[in-house]
């Protein structure tokens, strides 16, 4: 197939509609998880779920259906750093964990998504097994820490593995990304 037979997918498609409708959640998130009251902490958890959900689900459709794009593959890194950063330094802000492991996450998160801009114009490093791990862990660690109760020693383990599984892939990603960046010189004969 030449290049001007190959698809051309619209960036308008259902999954970027809902990577933009999981940026569009956070701010809504944040608000409902800083208002006083048991009510506003479960609208909070029900909109981190459902953002959460259009996470696993975009990244679904848009493989599925080839509806793989350029702005999603821009966009929806972003989305998630926004929605587990937002949570993070919301839960942080309140009190209830400590900056350390928020600044670990959300450091990493930053560092490989500037990581990821730079190598885009050699390659895109595929989302790992363990990645997609660490993504779990963090999103069920977050949920443990919305939901109200008492759960603390189950919050500090999810956490925790959360956080070890976070630094693991971040560095395995920075090695693979040494690896990608020494197979594009060699074959740019530097």
């Amino acid at each position: 197939m030449t290049k001007d037979e190959r698809r051309v997918v619209s960036p308008w498609n259902i999954a970027n509609v809902l990577t933009v409708l999981r940026l569009v959640l956070v701010p809504f998130f944040v608000i409902c998880l800083f208002l006083p009251g048991m009510g506003w902490r479960l609208g909070a958890l029900a909109v981190f779920g459902v953002a959460s959900l259009t996470d696993h689900l975009d990244g679904e459709l848009a493989r599925r259906y080839g509806l793989i794009t350029d702005f999603g593959k821009i966009a929806d890194p972003i989305a998630d750093k926004a929605l587990t950063g937002a949570a993070l330094v919301s839960l942080s802000i309140l009190g209830e964990l400590p900056w350390w492991v928020t600044g670990t996450i959300v450091g990493r998160e930053v560092g490989i998504t500037a990581l990821r801009f730079v190598l885009l114009r050699h390659a895109v490093i595929p989302a790992s097994y363990g990645g997609k791990v660490k993504t779990v862990l963090q999103i069920a660690a977050i949920v443990l820490y919305i939901l109200p109760g008492e759960f603390d020693p189950v919050r500090w383990v999810v956490m925790g593995a959360a956080l070890v599984v976070t630094v693991a892939t971040g560095v395995d990603y920075v090695v693979r990304a040494i690896k990608l960046r020494q197979v594009a010189r060699r074959a740019r004969g530097e």
